[in-house]
């Protein structure tokens, strides 16, 4: 359980009431928690999944020590029918969906995780070899952190992009938004659009609307 706030002493009052109706062990302030890191400095904090990366790319085993600069080759468009059926299917699943989880903390990442986890059911060599291609970038930035500084700014900023038709399968395209809250990001999304933009201006419509829905961003 994780207790947060600006009050120490009502942060206190919680514990003792918790500790009264249950056994719990105060761990003291927030260093580690389900696989994500928290580091405090006098400016800010940083989030972190250092030590996932290493145990993700120790279970991946890959075999070599190269890396990538960036986590997917630009204007790769993947399609079902890409390649040949991999004999373990189980092993894409798994790193698949290990990178989920990461991308919590990586927004880097979003994109190609979100094309990766489309192709689960129905996975080839080539979404594999995809797939490796993020963990060498991983492998490459793995010191990379969130920064979330000590601002009172409460200023709600918003981003959207589009890529028009971006999925060859259904023409369906892709948006994607990030929100800082000052100088903090705090959420960050990739979604294939529900029904076919006609042109990228509607997609980029599209894109704008989820993330006005979502945030209420004026």
């Amino acid at each position: 359980m994780i207790i947060t706030g600006d009050d120490p002493e009502y942060i206190a009052f919680v514990k003792a009431r918790l500790r009264d109706q249950f056994l719990m062990t105060d761990l003291g302030p927030l260093r580690y928690f389900l696989g994500i890191e928290v580091s405090s400095t006098s400016d800010g904090f940083y989030i972190s999944q250092e030590k996932y990366i290493q145990d993700l790319l120790s279970r991946a085993a890959l075999g070599d020590e190269r890396t990538v600069e960036t986590p997917m080759e630009l204007n790769v468009k993947l399609q079902l029918i890409d390649g040949d059926p991999l004999s373990d299917p189980t092993r894409y699943r798994h790193l698949v969906g290990s990178l989920v989880y990461l991308a919590v903390t990586r927004p880097d990442i979003s994109y190609p995780v979100h094309i990766l986890s489309q192709f689960v059911s129905a996975r080839t060599t080539v979404h594999y070899s995809h797939l490796l291609r993020v963990l060498r970038y991983l492998r490459g930035t793995i010191t990379c952190r969130l920064f979330f500084p000590r601002s009172i700014s409460l200023q709600l900023q918003c981003y959207s992009d589009a890529m028009w038709a971006s999925d060859p399968s259904d023409r369906r395209s892709l948006s994607a938004y990030c929100v800082f809250l000052g100088g903090s990001l705090i959420a960050w999304k990739t979604k294939k659009q529900t029904a076919v933009s006609r042109s990228s201006v509607e997609a980029e419509l599209r894109a704008m609307a989820l993330l006005t829905a979502e945030y209420r961003c004026y």
